[in-house]
């Protein structure tokens, strides 16, 4: 089993940043990605990134650019920086694993982008 926390969620104005962290525990061991999705009302739920054990990444096409993925040194911790947000960015968040077994979520943490 993995159990993921998010944090970092917030209200923030057009063009600002904010990052989001992720910390897994259990069997960390056993998960080989690591990412973050988001779902805003009404609609389905999206990739955000996604990083690998092995570091490779991957972008959701409408955050290319403004979103970075990182790990943190002790790997079972995964960040998303976010530069340039606008007001579509507004979802909530979740983090996600994955291992060969299963597939986990967090809870999720509220991103607002609004004036």
């Amino acid at each position: 089993q993995v159990q993921l926390v998010e944090s970092g969620g917030a209200l923030v104005q057009p063009g600002g940043s904010l990052r989001l962290s992720c910390a897994a525990s259990g069997s960390i061991e056993s998960i080989y990605a690591m990412g973050w999705y988001r779902q805003a009302p009404g609609k389905q739920r999206e990739l955000v990134a996604a990083i690998t054990s092995s570091g490779r990444i991957n972008y959701g096409d409408s955050v290319k650019g403004r979103f970075t993925i990182s790990r943190g040194n002790a790997k079972n911790t995964v960040y998303l920086r976010m530069n340039s947000l606008k007001p579509d960015d507004t979802a909530v968040y979740y983090c996600n694993a994955d291992t060969i077994t299963d597939n986990y979520w967090g809870q999720g943490t509220q991103v607002t982008v609004s004036s």
